[in-house]
């Protein structure tokens, strides 16, 4: 995530988080229309308290064909008002706390903290990290024009397959399009992809979603040395 603040809002996010490329996905058509697909996100989002999963985190140069990959674990509790940790433990461990409009960076290794500011971008920086977290579909669909590719297998669960192409300009200017796995199980994302203009793109793959467990409030602290 010395990557996760560049990309503006995105550019916010991705120097401050920074999965090997992924495979062309093998795409088949939906059993479920869209209407009912964001009906059912819908519902998910007015029940979801808290979110825990491991974390794959990757970030594709398209200039030079290049990949790099952080490895850790993503929490999540009251995504209306968010307080979100991403612990990543490889390659090099950082851990990274959003909480009111502020963002926080660990580094074990130095134990060394640095704090942004993150007020002008809040609502971006937001959107990004909680897209499809508690997300209702009028907002979606006020930010985006969404679209069903189809579905496809992730991980061993069937998932839908979305495609969100921002109406914003400033958001248009960072962002192409993104596509949301959603897992059909707990009609949240198993996967999310980010595509740049010029080709490049991250990728936030989540394996193990645990949804509305306990998360202690020391969760979502830092344990500076």
């Amino acid at each position: 995530m010395t990557r996760l603040i560049r990309v503006t809002a995105l550019g916010s996010l991705a120097l401050l988080i920074g999965f090997p490329a992924i495979s062309a996905p093998r795409i088949r058509k939906a059993k479920t229309g869209l209407a009912e697909i964001l009906a059912r996100m819908n519902d998910a989002a007015k029940h979801l308290k808290t979110v825990s999963a491991d974390l794959d985190y990757t970030t594709m140069t398209a200039l030079v064909n290049e990949s790099d990959t952080e490895i850790g674990k993503f929490y999540l509790r009251n995504p209306k008002n968010p307080d979100i940790l991403i612990d990543f433990k490889s390659p090099d461990p950082k851990t990274i706390l959003f909480r009111r409009n502020r963002a926080q960076i660990y580094y074990p290794k130095t134990n060394r903290v640095e704090t942004h500011d993150l007020q002008q971008q809040s609502g971006l920086v937001q959107q990004f990290l909680l897209l499809g977290f508690g997300t209702d579909a009028n907002s979606l669909k006020a930010s985006y024009n969404v679209s069903l590719t189809g579905e496809d297998d992730l991980d061993g669960e069937t998932t839908a397959l979305l495609e969100l192409v921002p109406k914003q300009p400033q958001v248009a200017s960072q962002l192409t399009k993104i596509q949301i796995w959603v897992s059909e199980d707990s009609w949240l994302p198993a996967q999310q992809k980010f595509f740049q203009p010029g080709g490049d793109y991250l990728t936030a793959h989540y394996r193990n979603v645990k949804v509305n467990r306990n998360l202690p409030s020391s969760t979502f602290e830092i344990n500076a040395r």
